[in-house]
């Protein structure tokens, strides 16, 4: 196995046009692990650790959205991004041990692209982009379009992560997981959910209940409907627990789990409209109580 250690980002891309099938490492809480249980041999590993542009972030005032580099730790995005990116935020808490949190990243998540990934509900829900680099350009992947397969992602073989960005909150976000502990844990399943009142749609993502990270589209176009329909966005009244519970069934109905060590595919559906639902009662109640403030304020 070669080691290759770019000390430049051009450097990076030309090692990749040169390897393809180098696999780039950085936190390493993902792939090493892999190597070390011998499911993993690659010809060559990419140590990206001394590009200091990856691990910085850039928030805007002059714009809605944060670019987030490939290698920022989900410690940092804990600590400095709550505010704008909570879904994410609440996300990185769930991630292993603080060890991992200081050195593992958004970018690790969606390279080995596996179902189980923590950020994957949350960067769905929020309607993330990936920023993909190659020595022929850059492209932005929508976060839909990226995966496309069990541990396997839109990348072209020359291609690396460079950044995600992902616009600023604009609503409440909530993320939620099940695991056989608190620590250290692969996610039985996992689901986010983002409200976004600036267009009156709410979005999902489902992690570890299906090939790969899916949205529950069904669910969000009846919650949308019947949002709408209800005039829920302009009264802020309690969404009534009919609409709940078809939002939750449908959301588990967007589910294709296996079984396997961790849960049985019935044990994910059903969790997974648990998660549904709670989630959608946290983040509307947040949003009807930042709605009362506001009319209270004017």
């Amino acid at each position: 196995m070669d080691f290759l250690r770019p000390a430049s980002w051009e450097e990076a891309l030309a090692a990749k046009a040169e390897h393809p099938t180098a696999v780039p490492i950085a936190g390493g809480t993902d792939v090493m692990v892999e190597i070390n249980f011998d499911h993993r041999r690659p010809e060559h590993l990419m140590d990206l650790n001394r590009i200091g542009e990856l691990s910085e972030w850039q928030v805007g005032p002059d714009t809605d959205t944060v670019r987030l580099g490939a290698s920022v730790p989900y410690s940092a995005v804990m600590e400095n991004l709550r505010a704008e990116l909570p879904g994410l935020a609440l996300a990185s808490h769930t991630v292993a041990s603080p060890q991992i949190r200081n050195r593992g990243g958004v970018g690790g998540n969606l390279g080995t692209a596996s179902p189980a990934g923590d950020a994957h509900p949350a960067l769905l829900a929020a309607g993330a982009e990936v920023e993909a680099e190659s020595v022929r350009g850059t492209r932005m992947i929508p976060i839909d379009d990226f995966y496309t397969g069990v541990k396997r992602n839109a990348l072209a073989p020359d291609e690396l992560i460079r950044a995600v960005h992902i616009k600023k909150a604009d609503g409440p976000q909530q993320y939620s997981k099940v695991g056989t502990r608190n620590a250290m844990v692969i996610a039985v399943c996992a689901f986010g959910l983002a409200l976004h009142p600036g267009t009156r749609t709410v979005r999902t993502g489902i992690g570890s209940a299906a090939p790969t990270p899916v949205r529950a589209k069904e669910a969000e176009d009846f919650l949308n409907a019947a949002l709408e329909e209800g005039g829920f966005w302009d009264s802020g009244k309690i969404i009534t627990p009919s609409v709940a519970k078809q939002f939750a069934q449908l959301a588990a109905g967007a589910c294709n789990p296996i079984d396997d060590v961790r849960g049985t595919a019935a044990y994910r559906r059903h969790a997974v409209g648990i998660m549904a639902r709670r989630t959608l009662g946290w983040t509307w109640e947040e949003y009807r109580g930042a709605g009362r403030t506001l009319e209270g304020a004017a």
